[in-house]
C-alpha cells in the first residue's frame, strides 16, 4: 500500500494530512502559521511535520507516493516555484519544490491552494459533476480557482484565478499584493475583524461574529450583509465573464452561513446579466477545512498517473 501526503499552507494555519491511494484521510495535523518566525523556519516546520506524520504512522519515505502542497499565492506549478505570498512575508521566487525534494527524497507536487480546493470540491465535494466551476476561498487572503470544461485552468503563467486581487475600486486600502482597492482588502478576515472591532468597540472573532448574526444581532448582520454585497459585486463580474454553472464559497469567512450567502446571491441577481445570473448556483464548501489537503492529495494522484 502506498500513501499520499497533502499539505495546505494558509496565512493562519498549516494543515497536513496522510491519505491512502483512495484519498481516504488517515491522519491529520494542524499548526498555527504564526508559530514560524520566518521563511526558513516555516520550511523547516513543513519538513519536520511531514517527517513526523510519516514516522508516527510507522511508515517510511518509500511508502509515500508523493507530497502535494497547496500554497497561498501565485505558484509556477510545473517548475515548483513560489512567486510570492501576499500574506506571508519573505517569500519571493522560492524554489520550494527543489528544497523539499532534496530534504525529503519524495516526489513533490504543488499548486495554488485555491486551485486545489476547487479541484477537491469538483471531484469529491459539493460541485461533483459540474464541468464549469469557480471556487473562492475566504480566509486571511481571498483566493480563486477555476474549472473549465472539467479541467483545472491555470492560465499562461500558472497564476490564473486570483479573484482576491480583482480591483473593485480605483482607490481604496493597500492590499498585501501592493495594489490598491483589491477585493481581498475589503473582505479578507483581518479587514472584517477590524470593522467588527470598530463597530463593537472590542475584539470580535469571526466565529463570534457569525454566532451573533445567527442570534439576530443587528450589528453583526449588517457586517455580514455588507461583506456579501461586496463579494456579490465582484462575483457578478466573474459570472458575466465565465458563465459558470456554480460558484463554491470556501474558507473560514464562509462559515458565517446564510446571512452571507443570501447577500451574495441577491447581489449577483441584481448586478450580473440575467441569463448568467439565472444559471449560476452559489454553493457552500462540503469539504470545509479539509478541502485544501484533499485537493493536494488529488493533485499527487493525478500527476503520478501521468508518469
Amino acid at each position: 500500500m502506498k500513501y499520499i501526503i497533502g499539505v495546505d499552507l494558509g496565512g493562519t494555519n498549516l494543515r497536513i494530512g496522510l491519505f491512502n491511494q483512495n484519498i481516504r484521510l488517515i491522519d491529520k495535523r494542524v499548526f498555527s502559521t504564526q508559530r514560524f518566525k520566518d521563511k526558513e523556519d516555516l520550511i523547516e516546520g513543513i519538513i519536520q511535520s511531514i517527517k513526523n506524520i510519516i514516522k508516527d504512522n510507522a511508515l517510511k519515505g518509500v511508502d509515500i507516493l508523493g507530497i502535494g502542497l497547496g500554497l497561498p499565492g501565485p505558484v509556477e506549478w510545473k517548475k515548483q516555484i513560489v512567486y510570492f505570498f501576499p500574506n506571508i512575508k519573505g517569500w519571493h521566487n522560492v524554489k520550494l519544490g527543489k528544497i523539499l525534494k532534496k530534504r525529503l527524497k519524495i516526489n513533490i507536487f504543488m499548486d495554488n491552494d485555491a486551485n486545489l480546493i476547487c479541484l477537491a470540491e469538483s471531484r469529491m465535494g459539493v460541485a461533483k459533476g459540474y464541468r464549469n466551476l469557480v471556487c473562492i476561498t475566504l480566509g486571511t487572503g481571498v483566493g480563486g480557482g477555476l474549472i473549465i470544461e472539467n479541467k483545472l485552468y491555470r492560465g499562461t503563467n500558472s497564476v490564473a484565478g486570483e479573484i482576491g486581487h480583482l480591483p473593485i475600486s480605483q482607490d481604496g486600502p493597500i492590499c498585501g499584493c501592493g495594489a490598491k482597492g483589491c477585493l481581498e482588502s475589503y473582505v479578507g478576515n483581518l479587514r472584517i475583524m477590524r470593522e467588527a472591532k470598530r463597530i463593537f468597540k472590542k475584539d470580535i472573532s469571526l466565529e463570534e461574529l457569525s454566532r451573533l448574526a445567527k442570534l439576530n444581532n443587528k450589528k453583526a448582520i449588517k457586517i455580514w450583509r455588507k461583506t456579501g454585497e461586496i463579494l456579490g459585486i465582484a462575483l457578478a463580474g466573474v459570472v458575466n465573464l465565465l458563465n459558470p454553472q456554480a460558484i463554491v464559497i470556501a474558507g473560514g469567512v464562509s462559515n458565517a452561513g446564510e446571512v452571507l450567502f443570501k447577500s451574495i446571491r441577491e447581489t449577483i441577481r441584481k448586478r450580473a446579466m440575467p441569463i448568467q445570473a439565472r444559471q449560476v448556483k452559489i454553493l457552500s464548501s462540503r469539504l470545509k477545512n479539509d478541502s485544501g489537503i484533499i485537493g493536494a492529495a488529488l493533485l499527487v494522484k493525478m500527476e503520478v498517473k501521468k508518469c
